[in-house]
């Protein structure tokens, strides 16, 4: 009965994008999962957010695999692709020891 009116919806997509978010512990493994975690869902790419550029790289090699791990247990998420990233770099550009105009790396001017 509800698969019927989620399908008569159009919420079996979203729904089972939620199952797969809830269920990486499991897809991924409990070691992975304490150091990934699904971020979003956009487009058909799930976006793995890392703790490090390491756990990003490693996942990066498993990509393929946890594609069809996601493609068996979750087929109406639709997930095309998995961008894995790392943590948030620093940004130079704003804050207190931002230097407005070219810079001091410019030695050409």
């Amino acid at each position: 009965m509800v698969d019927a009116l989620a399908a008569q919806l159009g919420w079996t997509s979203a729904l089972a994008q939620s199952d797969l978010l809830e269920g990486w512990r499991e897809l991924a493994g409990e070691e992975t999962a304490k150091h990934a975690i699904p971020d979003q869902i956009s487009d058909g790419v799930l976006v793995i957010r890392c703790e490090s550029t390491a756990w990003a790289t490693q996942l990066r090699m498993m990509r393929s695999e946890l594609l069809a791990r996601i493609a068996e247990r979750f087929p109406q998420a639709g997930i095309e692709s998995i961008r894995f990233q790392g943590p948030d770099a620093p940004s130079w550009k704003r804050g207190p020891r931002s230097i407005p105009g070219r810079g001091p790396r410019d030695t050409y001017g």
